[in-house]
């Protein structure tokens, strides 16, 4: 009630402004005697009057449609924060950034979705991308990550947490308009990272995720993925494949299509690969700071407007990382200043 009544005010006055304006013209017209003259001066006056009231009437509704704008880009931007929050900067043992940026413009979240989670099973990633991109994507996005977190910390094998994904996406897709569309689909690349440091993943049509050691940058594993859920059933058996381990000092970057897709004004491919060892080689050798040269570098390829939604996710091993614990651990407030690029970098 207090909400209403906050903004009954501002309404009376969003009507009555124009109202008064059109009525003062009018009375001007009808009663003031300068108005009934047919004199060159007369007229001038006249049209000046109608002028300022016009002018009036256009800055008033031009204020009033941005501050609605403003409004409905927060209320927005709120929701999709909520889809896609920021990770905590420390999961699990592990030093974690992310970047993301949607093609559509105004549009602060897309089809691209990730997420990490510390679990009694070892820290679990997603990182996947939903067909299409900026906020038509958006829905497939949500169902997809929205499942994902539930099944994280009730599966206790990666294939339970794809087959729940799996499900969750046929729901999702024959529930929506127009019913199941089998050209929907979505790429995903799950990753479960144990208390040892060893990497097993299940990947269905997603890129690889790259592994910075050192100077070398190379993908976890070279193998051909699953095809993205939604094009074909799950096989019946899914076991996932082993991708090395995360040691101390190393870094791993997860990333969409998007990134390597991107191209300069002369169609040339982002080289994340290349742009991946030098942002490692500056000092510091964070996650963060990787994360941030090399989310730069990308905007600065794509002159700050990508064709598809990118994101980028980048894990740092200080120590091994932990298992088991409070799981609280794992959503903590992200650090200061981490919504610029547009999550944690």
């Amino acid at each position: 009630m207090f909400h209403i009544k906050a903004r009954a005010p501002r309404r009376v006055l969003a009507l009555g402004l124009p109202t008064f304006w059109g009525a003062t013209a009018v009375t001007y017209k009808l009663t003031c005697p300068l108005a009934q003259q047919d004199g060159l001066g007369p007229r001038i006056v006249t049209s000046a009057v109608f002028f300022a009231v016009g002018t009036g009437l256009v800055l008033h509704v031009r204020r009033t449609l941005l501050r609605e704008l403003r409004r409905a880009r927060q209320a927005a931007g709120a929701a999709q924060q909520v889809l896609l929050r920021p990770p905590a900067p420390r999961i699990g043992g592990l030093d974690v950034a992310a970047a993301q940026l949607s093609a559509d413009r105004g549009a602060q979240v897309g089809g691209d979705l990730y997420d990490v989670a510390r679990t009694e099973h070892g820290v679990r990633v997603v990182m996947g991308d939903a067909r299409g991109h900026g906020l038509a994507a958006l829905g497939t996005a949500a169902a997809v990550l929205g499942s994902f977190r539930e099944a994280v910390h009730d599966e206790p094998a990666l294939d339970g947490v794809l087959r729940r994904l799996d499900r969750t996406l046929a729901r999702h897709l024959r529930d929506g308009p127009g019913g199941t569309a089998a050209e929907e689909f979505v790429t995903v690349l799950l990753l479960e990272i144990r208390p040892d440091g060893t990497l097993h993943a299940l990947n269905c049509g997603h890129p690889w995720p790259h592994l910075i050691r050192g100077t070398e940058v190379d993908p976890v594993a070279r193998d051909d993925p699953l095809p993205p859920l939604g094009v074909l059933p799950l096989p019946a058996e899914l076991p996932a494949a082993p991708c090395g381990r995360l040691r101390p000092g190393e870094l791993l970057v997860l990333h969409t299509d998007g990134v390597e897709d991107a191209r300069d004004p002369h169609g040339r491919f982002f080289p994340l690969r290349e742009v991946l060892a030098d942002a490692a080689q500056a000092e510091p050798g964070t996650a963060r700071a990787v994360l941030g040269r090399a989310f730069a570098m990308l905007l600065h390829h794509a002159r700050g407007a990508p064709a598809d939604d990118v994101a980028l996710l980048v894990l740092g091993c200080e120590h091994q990382p932990g298992g088991a614990g409070n799981r609280a651990a794992g959503r903590g407030a992200p650090a200061a200043g981490t919504r610029p690029l547009v999550n944690g970098a």
